[in-house]
């Protein structure tokens, strides 16, 4: 791990984005690390695109800003796929969809909650180089917790990529937090939904260089 992971979150309000950001680097805290988290809002309306920030290190954190160069990209809602604007035309995006790849460097990290392919998210993104992973997060919540939140099982999809804390050690974290304030299904719920989306990811089968 880097001293300083730096992990930019897309999705839509409702779907936990801010809460799985939170909740990483609460977790980070637990296990001994430095930590920041923070949300940027847009338009404050259900369904709204929204970002969240993510810095975990063995080093104290001392930026401040928004993360514009991430080495992961966690995508939530696949509709924010949306084609990069043409060279020359900004980083904005299309309206209120921002360019989920802006930014991510060379040998970074995209993850989707997606029940496609790694290679189909690279061909609609035109992506070269970087590394694609991609969970069905939200038919694992459904399935787990009964509910289309995301944000729990794609922190496991996301600790399978990069073990920030080992997946053991953060799913006893996790049952610790939320038996403060869930009933006992519902956080073994949550557990069942970060062991399976851990297992269940999907990484590209053959390196595509840059």
């Amino acid at each position: 791990m880097k001293e300083i992971v730096e992990i930019r979150w897309h999705g839509r309000a409702g779907q936990g984005v801010v809460t799985a950001a939170k909740l990483l680097a609460e977790s980070a805290l637990a296990a001994g690390q430095y930590f920041q988290a923070f949300p940027e809002y847009g338009p404050e309306r259900s369904g709204a695109p929204i970002q969240a920030f993510t810095r975990i290190g063995n080093v104290p954190v001392r930026i401040h800003s928004s993360i514009t160069k991430p080495d992961i990209v966690v995508v939530m809602d696949p509709t924010l796929l949306a084609q990069p604007p043409a060279e020359g035309e900004g980083a904005g995006g299309f309206g209120d969809i921002p360019d989920v790849t802006h930014g991510l460097t060379e040998d970074g990290i995209i993850l989707v909650n997606t029940s496609q392919e790694p290679a189909e998210i690279r061909e609609l993104l035109h992506l070269k180089g970087r590394q694609i992973y991609t969970v069905n997060a939200t038919h694992i919540a459904l399935e787990t917790i009964k509910r289309p939140i995301p944000n729990t099982p794609i922190l496991g999809a996301l600790l399978k990529i990069e073990p920030i804390i080992p997946i053991e050690q953060f799913t006893e974290i996790l049952r610790t937090s939320m038996s403060k304030k869930l009933k006992p299904e519902v956080v073994e719920g949550n557990i069942q939904a970060v062991r399976r989306a851990f297992e269940e990811i999907k990484a590209e089968t053959v390196a595509v260089g840059a």
